[in-house]
């Protein structure tokens, strides 16, 4: 394999001195050096054809020894050394101290075209950071990132990457209920793949242990390497670097709910520096509407993470961030204008998104009115998002009367729309027709517009549990047949329309389809 390596981060940045790998405090470090774990026997699942092709693998590397060696942890590409990265964080509201690369293992960057990328392997084993964990993985929670992470990317949806899907031949110990019925599942290791897995609680760790050295060394780095445009550092480009993290993380949350994704455990230390959605965990789409929705039960009682909370959410994720880079600014007026910032960009881009969702593109000031007042009809009873959204395009003006007749398919229950809750709608679709006369495009035009933003197939949580189901069978066919479908996600695809329904019953409350632990 020929790649063109880089070793900025672990060349730039200073190293733990401790080369033991055993859990304790990281000090003063960035990372610390740590060895893969041996695999017993490892194959190759999947391969994301794309993800390789960005980062200049061909066919034969690929199907290369070495490839499987190297992406299951069995041998270590020549001159690199494999590192796992100390950070922090607030996990629920609350400072957890270090956390760090628990189960996440760094092997190497490589710049192609331009480009440089970091390489990571989640589940190669044990590392400092690994606290009471064993630094595993299992397949189950690893055919969900890979395909969540391709399907978000080719969503439009700022995202980490994945390039492989391997067994390990290992057996692995989880309780997945946290019942106390512990159980051995396949092991399983996902390339992952981002310019940088820098996170929020990479600074914050710093902060908080009052070690501004090394915060400013970090930060220093970051703005050389991914916001080199902002110029050599200092106290304005530390306040310039916040406020396009701030920006950066608003594209990335609009896109969150424009397509129904809910992340579920949205702690710094799983916010990415670069906005990008990183750590695939409990994550789920959303199926039936509603702001409520948590797909983490760790979060069930609270739901800090809901759907319709995750913009709060991101706020606050900010201002920790914000707390963390204080110390080198030495003003907070910087980051409060900032903050600001993003409340106000929210609502003018969350109102733009909504309504580039239901097809208008003209200026009307009742436009907030008419999208709440849909918001509150999908309320009323059980309706698919996805569904309803895609089926709305091809709505056409001067038919409210049927409006109904164009969406019935996206409710869950269409016995349970009383005459009631039909009127309400039918009084919707007389506004929203009533609208649409102020558009000057034609129906078709107005239908392909929304297409564009409105996908016709997302991973729905019972796809990839279906996925998970033949693969512990030993068929890995369905998620080719997935991964394929998801490149894309805004096309039609008649030979795949069975995909494109909502839920099915037996997965309203089966375990995977609906509700994940953090650490699934």
């Amino acid at each position: 394999m020929k790649i063109n390596l880089k070793h900025t981060f672990i060349e730039e940045l200073p190293a733990d001195s401790n080369t033991q790998n055993t859990r304790r405090q990281v000090k003063e470090a960035c990372f610390s050096y740590v060895q893969p774990k041996p695999t017993k026997d490892p194959k190759l699942i999947h391969v994301s054809d794309k993800m390789a092709s960005a980062l200049g693998f061909s066919e034969a590397d690929i199907k290369s020894q070495l490839f499987l060696d190297v992406f299951t942890g069995n041998k270590v590409f020549p001159n690199t050394k494999p590192y796992a990265m100390c950070y922090g964080g607030h996990q629920f509201g609350h400072w957890a101290g270090q956390l760090g690369d628990g189960r996440a293992i760094n092997l190497f960057d490589i710049e192609n075209k331009t480009q440089q990328w970091t390489l990571q392997l989640k589940g190669a084993g044990e590392t400092p950071y690994s606290r009471q964990g064993d630094g595993l993985a299992v397949l189950r929670s690893s055919i969900r990132e890979y395909l969540c992470s391709e399907a978000m990317y080719h969503l439009g949806v700022p995202t980490s990457r994945a390039l492989s899907l391997a067994l390990t031949g290992d057996e692995v110990l989880r309780d997945m209920l946290y019942d106390g019925n512990a159980a051995y599942e396949k092991g399983a290791i996902v390339t992952r793949v981002a310019p940088s897995f820098l996170r929020f609680g990479s600074y914050e760790i710093f902060a908080a242990r009052q070690d501004f050295k090394t915060l400013k060394i970090l930060v220093d780095y970051t703005i050389r390497h991914h916001y080199s445009h902002l110029g050599k550092p200092s106290k304005t480009t530390y306040t310039q670097f916040f406020e396009e993290v701030v920006q950066r993380t608003l594209e990335m949350i609009i896109h969150w709910q424009r397509v129904g994704f809910v992340h579920g455990v949205m702690n710094t230390d799983n916010m990415s520096i670069l906005g990008l959605t990183i750590d695939y965990g409990p994550y789920g789409w959303l199926e039936g509407f509603d702001f409520g929705w948590t797909p983490n039960t760790t979060d069930l009682q609270n739901k800090r993470y809901r759907f319709g909370n995750q913009p709060n959410m991101v706020l606050w994720n900010l201002y920790q961030l914000a707390n963390a880079l204080y110390p080198l600014v030495e003003s907070a007026e910087p980051f409060e204008n900032s903050l600001e910032t993003f409340k106000s960009d929210f609502e003018r881009r969350s109102l733009e998104m909504m309504k580039s969702k239901i097809g208008l593109n003209m200026y009307d000031a009742k436009d907030e009115l008419l999208i709440k007042s849909l918001e509150d009809c999908l309320l009323l009873s059980e309706t698919d998002m996805t569904i309803f959204f895609r089926q709305l395009g091809n709505f056409k003006k001067g038919s409210a009367s049927k409006g109904l007749d164009f969406v019935k398919d996206a409710f869950y229950s269409p016995q349970e729309i009383s005459d009631s809750i039909a009127q309400q709608w039918r009084d919707w679709f007389e506004r929203y027709d009533f609208r649409l006369e102020k558009e000057t495009i034609s129906d078709k035009e107005r239908r392909l517009g929304m297409n564009a933003v409105n996908p016709k197939y997302v991973l729905r949580n019972y796809m990839a549990q279906m996925a998970i189901d033949e693969a512990d069978k030993g068929n890995y066919k369905l998620i080719d047949e997935l991964y394929q479908i998801l490149k894309k996600p805004y096309a039609e695809q008649k030979n795949h329309e069975k995909w494109y329904a909502k839920r099915p019953d037996w997965a309203r409350h089966k375990v995977g389809c609906s509700m994940l632990s953090c650490s699934s």
